[in-house]
């Protein structure tokens, strides 16, 4: 197989099998809630399950829970053609690497979504919960009573938790956003003039 297929693919699989690694990992070495700080209160792994999307947030029900699933199972095959498409059409390599980056978190997170109920004895196929460990709670405060609807309120930021799967898509959408006129620049067609070729008689 062809180079331009295999990196993104490879880098793709590395990325799911380290986001695995990791997952497993906690599971077996902490309990719900644990905390181990590697950078004082600003950078920990803060053990923690979700049912729902990206960050933990929530789609809710059984049924929200199964229609989540699926629809990134859709998604899945769905970016995974069009990291094909864009190799095949020799769209920027950048562009093409950051959809592996997405497609990889989209996989790890669907394993646990799909699997890890079934695996860990607690739920059917596709109820999985979704294991997230990085807290990077770096600014805090209380926002000042004239700031409209949070005034007065606690603020915290980064305040959600979340995985490798979760980083990997938010890099890969962040680049694609910020090189988005770069990918995606379109190529003037020279214009052709009598004197740039010799006619034949």
């Amino acid at each position: 197989m062809k180079a331009v297929y295999t990196k993104p693919f490879l880098t793709a699989l590395l990325i799911i099998i380290a986001d695995q690694l990791i997952k497993i990992w906690v599971k077996f070495h902490m309990y719900q809630g644990e905390e181990i700080k590697f950078l004082g209160d600003r950078g920990m792994l803060h053990y923690t399950e979700n049912n729902g999307m990206a960050f933990g947030m929530e789609l809710g029900g059984d049924w929200g829970k199964l229609a989540l699933t699926l629809f990134r199972i859709v998604a899945v095959i769905a970016i995974g053609y069009g990291i094909v498409y864009l190799i095949k059409h020799k769209y920027h390599r950048g562009l093409i690497m950051n959809g592996a980056l997405i497609l990889a978190g989209a996989i790890g997170n669907i394993i646990d979504s799909t699997f890890y109920g079934v695996v860990y004895h607690y739920a059917p196929l596709f109820h999985g919960r979704v294991i997230d460990m990085f807290y990077f709670p770096l600014i805090s405060g209380v926002f000042p009573n004239w700031v409209p609807v949070w005034g007065g309120q606690d603020y915290m930021f980064f305040r959600p938790v979340f995985n490798l799967a979760d980083a990997s898509i938010s890099i890969g959408v962040i680049l694609i956003l910020i090189f988005q006129k770069h990918y995606f620049k379109q190529e003037v067609p020279e214009q052709s003039a009598p004197n740039n070729e010799m006619v034949e008689e």
